[in-house]
């Protein structure tokens, strides 16, 4: 059997006694990286031997990983901190198992999505994960933009380096829409941050940040009323209030109404 164990963020302590129960009891156990994973085995006294298993080798090691649990060995899988394939490795293992009648299951633990959701105060009936945010212009342009009229609230990943350039976008296209930013969460210097973009780029002028961060969308308001406006009124809308061109603001129609660009185009031109 696979088993996807959750593994703790930062706090050594946030593990389940069925989690260190199951690492002691497996066979070997995948991790993303074995020296960093040896920290927390060694804490809890677990000598279980380690096999890199990342992106750069998974499609790799995937063949004997799958002879081995379909010879009935037990074979943990962990990422770095929290739960294993959010943001990590591990997808392709799990749909091989599916596909071949391997037994999978997961032990539940820490999640730093969840955990910067319930710290955030945005509602959490309706959210949405979009994992690392791009790191082209464009890209991140049109991914905060669909975040930006998302009705729930929106939780992503970014980098400390990273972070003042997204603040900036958010800044161009929604300035007053309330940002959560969760850093270094469960450890030492845990830390919430609230407020607009523009007050949270201020705040770091002053105070540089450090460690990892998730960052959170509170919801918007006007997805509300999308679903009434034409293809002609979205569009438009998105020109003004995003500041797209007609081309950006186009492919952003086509993404929320679930349309191709060309079905999209072709309705313009026919008008």
């Amino acid at each position: 059997m696979l088993y996807l164990v959750a593994t703790p963020i930062g706090n050594l302590a946030d593990i389940s006694f069925r989690a260190v129960d199951t690492l002691k009891k497996c066979d070997y156990i995948l991790c993303e990286d074995t020296r960093h994973s040896h920290i927390l085995l060694d804490h809890y006294g677990i000598q279980t031997s380690l096999k890199s298993f990342h992106r750069f080798n998974e499609v790799s090691a995937e063949d004997a990983i799958i002879v081995d649990l379909k010879e009935g060995k037990s074979i943990a899988l962990i990422s770095d901190a929290g739960t294993p394939l959010i943001s990590d490795p591990g997808h392709k293992i799990v749909m091989r198992c599916q596909n071949d009648g391997i037994a999978i299951t997961a032990i539940p633990g820490p999640c730093a999505v969840i955990e910067a959701l319930i710290l955030s105060g945005f509602p959490a009936e309706q959210f949405q994960f979009i994992g690392f945010l791009p790191k082209k212009e464009k890209e991140l342009q049109m991914t905060l933009s669909q975040a930006l009229f998302y009705p729930g609230t929106t939780i992503a990943y970014e980098s400390p380096h990273r972070i003042e350039e997204t603040l900036k976008q958010i800044a161009c296209i929604a300035p007053e829409r309330k940002l959560s930013l969760a850093r270094e969460l469960t450890k030492i210097h845990e830390e919430i941050l609230r407020g607009t973009s523009v007050e949270l780029l201020e705040h770091f002028k002053k105070n540089p940040l450090r460690g990892e961060l998730v960052l959170l969308i509170s919801p918007s308001a006007k997805n509300i009323f999308l679903e009434h406006f034409s293809l002609q009124e979205l569009v438009e809308m998105f020109q003004k209030d995003l500041q797209l061109t007609k081309t950006e603001a186009i492919k952003l129609a086509a993404q929320m109404r679930h349309l191709s660009k060309r079905e999209v185009y072709k309705h313009f031109i026919q008008d």
